[in-house]
């Protein structure tokens, strides 16, 4: 156990370990002065657990595997540790030893970028109180928080309910009641009618994965309008769905009327051809005049990024899925996670919009300001076509007019990173592909609505 004499938490562990049994030795960074609750704990502790102070010239030599409990520093960083601290942490990362950081890293900041180089503990485990920290969250502080997990610790619930926050966590319980059952009287008709505009040569797979996870999704019909080439491909390998050729071989060309549709995707297997990015076009002017929901997605955020003028057409509402290179493409490069949180906040706030920064922990921006933060998926969905799917399941939800905008996105997040989460059980991560998340999409829905 090592422990700072500003912090009580450490001795707590250190004296609860002790009561069940495990062999405990205390190691205390020096200090000047003591607060109240290190005093009181320090007097606590058993008389049979050793404690003592850290020799800086001759720091302990730790066992083989040896388990190292960090409570040297929390959350209340405003700088780099420096000094002894700093020295004691790059002993500590080089020990070898299993390190389990209490509520966060020693030296990791919570709501700040990391200063480059600053000493910071790599723990491989991190057992936070309540809620989890933002820093937890992003990809450049992975090797310091390693794998981690938020207890109960009896706070005031009421409280942590009423405080306002700019940034949530998706679970179970939070998307509890937002996706209803269906009535017992419903048709084809009651759950919508989707538009999907996808596929190109060499690329009607990721038309026929999004057809798929949007009837996997619960739409009622489903409609894809795709280029000749791939009319045989759909029509054999998606019988569900209507297959709307295009006049064109090998890409889109012209936009259908809208009129029947319920809610339009646009992108999977796309293709960036001058005559797709007018057929872009067309559909922001005519979504934002019929208000039927959009989903964008693939090479049609790809055509935004080269031709940004097409950003202030975006219909109010309208749901981007870029990962971050398109994301870089629509805004610019971001400094840090931090700066990229920035930006996502900002472009869906200009363009009234929202935005699904895909990875892990998947971001989902929204037009007035706060960012969800999504707790299902893992390694195995980074695969070819697992983007596709997600905007077939979000274009079904879109579909489906008992479902508001922000409901719809949180949703088909959530449930897509479940999907996954349930095929990678069978396939494992490294053997996972796209079509394993599409076939489990109805069981993750299912389980939203028995919540």
């Amino acid at each position: 156990m090592w422990s700072r004499q500003q912090r009580g938490d450490g001795l707590v562990v250190a004296r609860q370990l002790h009561l069940s049994g495990y062999a405990v030795r205390v190691w205390l960074l020096p200090a000047t002065n003591y607060t109240s609750d290190f005093t009181v704990n320090r007097q606590r502790l058993p008389a049979e657990v050793a404690c003592a102070e850290l020799n800086l010239e001759k720091l302990p030599t730790l066992p083989a595997k040896a388990t190292v409990v960090d409570a040297l520093f929390g959350t209340g960083l405003s700088r780099p540790l420096e000094g002894a601290a700093a020295a004691v942490v790059t002993y500590l990362n080089k020990s070898g030893a299993v390190v389990f950081a209490i509520d966060l890293p020693s030296g990791l900041f919570a709501n700040a970028p990391q200063p480059a180089d600053s000493a910071v503990v790599q723990a491989h485990h991190t057992v936070g109180f309540e809620l989890p920290k933002l820093a937890y969250l992003l990809p450049h502080n992975a090797r310091f928080v390693g794998e981690w997990q938020v207890l109960p610790i009896s706070l005031n619930q009421e409280f942590i309910h009423n405080t306002p926050v700019d940034n949530y966590f998706v679970d179970a319980k939070l998307l509890a009641g937002r996706l209803p059952k269906r009535p017992k009287f419903a048709h084809k008709g009651t759950f919508g009618h989707a538009l999907l505009l996808a596929g190109s040569y060499g690329k009607i797979g990721a038309a026929v994965l999004a057809a798929r996870a949007c009837l996997h999704g619960g739409v009622g019909l489903l409609t894809v309008r795709t280029p000749v080439v791939g009319y045989s491909i759909l029509q054999t390998t998606v019988p569900e769905a209507m297959v709307l050729t295009d006049p064109a071989i090998d890409f889109i060309t012209e936009l259908p009327d809208l009129k029947p549709y319920a809610a339009v995707g646009i992108g999977p297997g796309l293709g960036q051809e001058a005559a797709t990015k007018e057929v872009l076009k067309q559909l922001l002017q005519q979504a934002t005049q019929a208000s039927v929901p959009l989903i964008v997605d693939a090479d049609a955020l790809n055509l935004l990024g080269t031709h940004r003028e097409l950003l202030d057409e975006l219909p109010t509402n309208a749901l981007l899925t870029p990962h971050p290179k398109e994301f870089e493409r629509l805004t610019e490069p971001a400094r840090d996670d931090y700066h990229r949180l920035e930006l996502l906040r900002a472009f869906c706030q200009r363009y009234r919009c929202y935005c699904v920064l895909k990875g892990a922990y998947t971001a989902l921006g929204t037009p007035e300001g706060p960012v969800y933060f999504n707790s299902t998926g893992n390694p195995g969905m980074g695969t070819g076509g697992s983007g596709d799917g997600l905007t077939g399941l979000l274009l079904a939800l879109c579909a489906d007019q008992r479902l508001s905008p922000l409901d719809a996105a949180l949703l088909g997040v959530f449930a897509h990173g479940r999907a996954g989460d349930l095929a990678a059980q069978q396939t494992g991560e490294a053997g996972l592909i796209a079509s394993d998340i599409v076939r489990f999409i109805g069981p993750a829905l299912h389980e939203l609505v028995a919540q």
